[in-house]
């Protein structure tokens, strides 16, 4: 998990992609269906990257496992304001092997799905590069 925080406060998409698991499964906030493999969650952090301004960590809670960690964060996406939380779980090697990402108040869920939306097609293209 420190290794994937790292990255991310260092906005790192290499980095990212290396601290995932190849069969990392994403949960969006914003999209029904998770999306299964590193490419793609790859990809859509690095989306994320571009969307998010002012992105910062406040808070890390873990797990009696040591394998299950929330990290707490607060963002912007132009004017809207963005709190929200990281869930991760780390196979046994320590990568992520699942990510679940929920954001509030319903605005932010709202101008994260609009910004994304924009990015998609993007998203799409760096991760079948990737595959």
């Amino acid at each position: 998990m420190k290794s994937f925080r790292e990255a991310v406060e260092a906005r790192d998409p290499d980095a990212i992609a290396a601290s995932l698991a190849e069969n990392v499964v994403f949960t969006s906030p914003v999209a029904f269906r998770p999306y299964p493999g590193k490419a793609i969650t790859a990809a859509i952090l690095r989306g994320v990257l571009r969307v998010f301004e002012d992105f910062r960590y406040v808070r890390e809670l873990s797990g009696e496992d040591g394998r299950a960690h929330a990290l707490v964060f607060e963002a912007r996406i132009g004017d809207t304001r963005v709190e929200g939380a990281d869930f991760l779980h780390l196979d046994a090697d320590g990568l992520v092997d699942e990510l679940t990402v929920m954001v509030r108040p319903l605005s932010a869920a709202q101008a994260l799905a609009a910004a994304m939306g924009a990015q998609f097609e993007q998203i799409q293209r760096e991760a079948a590069a990737a595959s």
